[in-house]
């Protein structure tokens, strides 16, 4: 009986299913926030830039807490992580001012900057050379489901219950992380993962690694999509007229496809490349941008289909990035998830944070064309990878 073996299998499931509810957390707060925003009377550009400093802590300061959960080789960033996304996040719709509004959404972006970094360093370190591509996608693709069905969720309680109800889905993420205590097993002292107590050293060799950096630009430019569209498109909708739960279900389409495309990423990869998948990845996007400005007003369920393929372009080169990433400097692999899932993120929200006043004066639907370009020219830099470091 291959006891080691089943604790490592127990501990992969158990962080994929935190993954999927902190992400679902992490979902809340784009189709609720133009209603957040008129119940407290700001406006677009202002909602923005709030969403914004809350992708920027949960994604900017990934890199210094992967560094420090490589070296402490414990497991309090998974618990705190999730426990505070859990209870501060679903805490915003309650919030009396946007002071107030402001400080739950950074503590509970925090809890998501905690998570991501070390959760994703123990996948890599519980799954052998042969299974790390595939665990690597189940996690990734669980993430995105769950962020898919953040915004379904809380847009269907904010239509049904009232936007006070979503502070009660806290217990979820509470009860999920006393049991993870229990399932993740410790690392002991004598573990494997490497440690690399020179901060400015690590740091260095990362920004200095061209292809970490080549990497790092396919990243944010996922990252460019999926943000603008995700906190643009609902004002966009609001102001048609569609109802909170409308908001909610195209935005559950577009990451849902992404995580059907994170989950056979894998497979695609073992047979078409990894660079093929992160072509398609950057080049799909511009053409299907155009298909869903040309459509969105005279024939919206065929535009929401167009976001839904859009998704899943997207986020289909997101775990072959990851995991390339990892097997170029393995030495650091939660400070890399840190770089790849968060500091990239983060480096985006603070171009998204001005998004919102450029569309106000140009239009949604015209920011977001410009946008779609940017990945097809950012494509250019695929041909400088090299494709042997992501083989097994």
């Amino acid at each position: 009986m291959n006891t080691a073996g089943e604790t490592t299998k127990k501990a992969i499931v158990w962080l994929c299913l935190a993954h999927l509810v902190c992400d679902i957390y992490s979902g809340f707060l784009n189709p609720i926030m133009p209603f957040i925003a008129s119940k407290l009377g700001f406006s677009m550009a202002l909602a923005t830039v709030i969403i914004s400093i809350s992708h920027i802590c949960s994604s900017l300061l990934q890199p210094i807490f992967g560094f420090f959960a490589d070296n402490i080789l414990k497991r309090f960033f998974i618990f705190w992580g999730l426990i505070l996304g859990s209870i501060f996040i679903p805490l915003t719709p309650n919030a009396p001012n946007v002071y107030v509004l402001l400080i739950f959404m950074i503590l509970g972006s925090l809890g998501n900057s905690f998570f991501h970094p070390q959760s994703i360093g123990f996948v890599n370190y519980f799954s052998s050379d042969k299974d790390c591509s595939d665990n690597m996608g189940i996690f990734m693709s669980l993430g995105s489901l769950g962020f898919a069905f953040g915004p379904l969720l809380a847009a269907l309680i904010t239509q049904v219950l009232g936007l006070g109800m979503i502070s009660h889905t806290s217990i979820w993420g509470l009860l999920l992380a006393a049991a993870m205590f229990k399932c993740i097993p410790k690392l002991s002292a004598e573990g494997t993962i490497p440690h690399h107590k020179e901060f400015f050293k690590s740091f260095r060799e990362i920004f200095t690694n061209s292809q970490m950096n080549f990497l790092m630009v396919v990243s944010m430019m996922k990252s460019l999509i999926t943000n603008s569209t995700c906190i643009l498109l609902p004002f966009l909708w609001k102001d048609m007229g569609y109802q909170p739960f409308y908001i909610g279900f195209a935005l559950f389409l577009f990451v849902f496809a992404g995580a059907i495309g994170s989950l056979i990423s894998p497979r695609l990869e073992k047979i078409f490349g990894s660079k093929t998948v992160i072509y398609i990845s950057l080049l799909a996007t511009f053409p299907m941008m155009i298909l869903f400005a040309l459509s969105y007003k005279t024939h919206p369920v065929f535009s929401t289909f167009i976001y839904f393929l859009m998704g899943f372009t997207t986020m289909l080169a997101q775990p072959v990035v990851m995991v390339w990433a990892q097997k170029t400097l393995p030495e650091y692999k939660s400070i890399v998830a840190g770089f790849i899932n968060g500091f990239c993120w983060g480096i985006v929200a603070l171009c998204v944070s001005v998004l919102g006043t450029i569309a106000q004066k140009f239009g949604i639907i015209n920011v977001l064309v410009v946008i779609s370009l940017l990945p097809v020219i950012s494509s250019y830099i695929v041909r400088f990878l090299k494709e042997e470091n992501c083989s097994e």
